[in-house]
């Protein structure tokens, strides 16, 4: 039995009403090369349709399964109450679709660590639920490593639900469950609209959410090159000297969502942004490196030119 400090591995499982989680958790816990004798917290968020069976569980009798059925039982002391009760070594958590990640997360034991995250989302329904809350949907896509979409009918555009997760994300996988039991993983390539491997990466208005979400998710993709485009340059007191924010501000779904996304800038000309808006236009050597205004290390824009900017054309940058 392992003591309430060692780490325990949470697998994650996200989707609205019906879209098909507790019948891949079910099969997944009948498969012997998942639930070999590991004892499993099962943890349901949300009362389905379908029930688990545990007599078809591979191994019987390390399997507990307990139910959250408000928020107000979403709290840390209990989640680790029902660890420690189960003597759970993993946990696997079905989640209500109607509740945020950053919910969960806040109230999530400090031992316990996400090892798997996968969204799954009845396809006949997935527009509409993309339509109505779009917020809901990018909370979900923003964290999955791979969005199964069951149910899907061969008539169904699988661009149109392409382009809804690479809206978001660029590195979860796609996979499509047809029908007459037929799966096929997305394999359309997205190729980014600015050459990377240019002397001098021009990133266009229109592209710079998808640049920003790009270096950010691989920065050492752009270590040692150039890069221009127009930004919003920011600075406050806690900014060293000759040291400022460079970026934009990005939408991802709704205008409630709508932050300034930026980097680090450096120049060695004397430069005090405006405020409360300071358009430029910058030319900029990338340099990935540990700095002070990253948690760790981030992408450093070493600035070669800079000249005021008239605003672009959408101020919000977005990425659709």
């Amino acid at each position: 039995m392992p003591n309430n400090q060692e780490p325990i591995p949470v697998y994650l499982f996200l989707g609205f009403l019906e879209s098909g989680k507790t019948k891949f958790i079910q099969e997944t816990l009948e498969d012997k090369r998942f639930n070999n004798g590991e004892r499993t917290l099962l943890l349901i968020f949300e009362e389905g349709v379908e029930e688990y069976d545990p007599s078809r569980f591979a191994k019987k009798g390390v399997v507990e399964i307990r139910s959250i059925e408000s928020k107000e039982e979403m709290t840390i002391a209990n989640l680790a109450r029902l660890a420690i009760e189960t003597k759970a070594e993993r946990v696997v958590i079905e989640y209500n679709g109607m509740w945020t990640a950053a919910e969960l997360f806040q109230n999530m034991p400090q031992n316990w660590a996400v090892a798997q995250v996968m969204f799954f989302a009845d396809a006949t329904t997935f527009p509409n639920y993309n339509a109505n809350m779009r917020s809901l949907v990018v909370d979900k896509l923003n964290l999955c490593e791979l969005v199964v979409f069951n149910r899907f009918d061969k008539s169904f555009d699988v661009k149109e639900f392409h382009q809804i997760v690479r809206g978001v994300s660029r590195r979860t996988e796609i996979c499509y469950e047809y029908n007459d039991g037929q799966v096929a993983y997305d394999d359309i390539e997205d190729p980014l609209p600015f050459d990377v491997e240019a002397e001098n990466i021009v990133i266009k208005d229109e592209d710079f959410a998808l640049w920003y979400r790009d270096i950010m998710d691989d920065p050492g993709k752009y270590d040692g090159k150039t890069v221009t485009f127009k930004g919003l340059a920011a600075k406050n007191k806690k900014f060293p000297q000759n040291c400022f924010a460079l970026g934009r501000h990005i939408m991802t779904c709704c205008v409630e969502d709508i932050q300034y996304c930026w980097a680090v800038a450096e120049w060695d000309e004397p430069f005090e942004p405006r405020q409360p808006k300071h358009w430029v236009n910058v030319t900029a050597k990338i340099s990935v490196q540990k700095h002070k205004l990253y948690k760790g290390a981030g992408p450093v824009l070493r600035v070669i030119a800079l000249a005021d900017a008239a605003p672009p054309e959408k101020e919000v940058a977005t990425f659709y």
